[in-house]
């Protein structure tokens, strides 16, 4: 009796099949595709993945910008731990995020429930409310120095108008930081306009069940539209958190880079600005930035993991 054997294919074989299966315009496609896209691709290698792990290098090290760096191991990352300033830029980071992201989640909310409404002139309210999002933050920040301005700013103003007399706001150290809280409202035309679609996407016909069975204004809001809006909400949450500890333009044009008055709105951005660009701690610096990266990452599994699993994404 003969024994006949299949002839054995090699390990490789299969992708070597899909290789030989590609026709020459694919092959001719994929290249041209690599081409142009090259650019793209040697920018983000070269402007973001190569400063990111050169970071990660420096923040072991003594770098300056004086001199050649020198291997510390942990040292910058003990030296953090009993650095005051360190940890009162981080209260002060967290007390930001605490109160502006609530707030701008809220201001917007509400601003796309008014929009939301079938009014006269709709388009132009929505327009007039999304302009100041895209107003750039620096030119933002130099007029709001005039709005709190304690002599003659408008919002001095209008208080006195009801016989209240205004805080100095950016030279108070009690009030500096809700200063910036409120500034950072100003920018809520983005969030409002994300917001503002995930409110058309709830189904009408929900809403009127709803009122048929009674169901007022509110409890349809709390239980039709708020499940509909969670995921965008969670949105909302986890940028605002990111963008809290990225918080650093507005601060630096207001209080001229300093983070006074006394301190109270040194936050982790600007610190981290003034040991890399004006003590020239290069290494200190970069172990702020990745400290910081993992308190971020931290905090968005945590958001995840807590507000995640509440989130409804419409019986999908």
């Amino acid at each position: 009796m003969t024994t006949t054997t299949a002839p054995s294919t090699p390990a490789g074989g299969r992708s070597a099949t899909r290789r030989s299966t590609r026709t020459p315009q694919q092959r001719r496609n994929f290249f041209w595709g690599l081409v142009f896209t090259s650019p793209a691709i040697i920018g983000l290698l070269w402007f973001t993945a190569y400063p990111v792990l050169v970071s990660l290098y420096y923040s072991f090290t003594s770098a300056t910008m004086m001199k050649p760096a020198e291997w510390l191991g942990l040292g910058n990352y003990e030296s953090l731990l009993s650095d005051s300033s360190w940890w009162s830029s981080l209260g002060n980071t967290l007390y930001y995020i605490v109160v502006s992201v609530p707030l701008g989640i809220a201001v917007a909310l509400f601003l796309a429930i008014l929009l939301n409404l079938n009014v006269r002139g709709q388009s132009i309210y929505r327009v007039i409310f999304y302009l100041p999002a895209i107003v750039p933050l620096v030119a933002s920040a130099v007029v709001w120095l005039y709005v709190f301005n304690p002599q003659y700013g408008v919002l001095n103003t209008v208080l006195g108008w009801f016989g209240i007399t205004g805080p100095g706001w950016l030279a108070s150290p009690e009030w500096a930081m809700p200063a910036l809280i409120i500034f950072s409202t100003w920018g809520a035309g983005n969030l409002m306009i994300i917001l503002l679609a995930g409110l058309q996407d709830v189904p009408q016909d929900l809403h009127d069940q709803a009122k048929v069975d009674g169901a007022g204004v509110f409890r349809r809001f709390r239980h039709v539209s708020l499940p509909f809006l969670s995921p965008h909400l969670l949105f909302a949450l986890v940028t605002g958190l990111i963008a809290g500890f990225q918080f650093f333009t507005p601060v630096f044009v207001l209080t001229n880079g300093t983070g006074g008055p006394a301190g109270k709105t040194l936050v982790s951005g600007l610190y981290l600005y003034q040991n890399a660009f004006q003590f020239f701690k290069v290494g200190y610096a970069s172990a702020i930035a990745w400290v910081l990266f993992i308190i971020v990452g931290l905090g968005t599994a945590l958001v995840f993991r807590l507000v995640g699993r509440r989130v409804y994404y419409g019986g999908a």
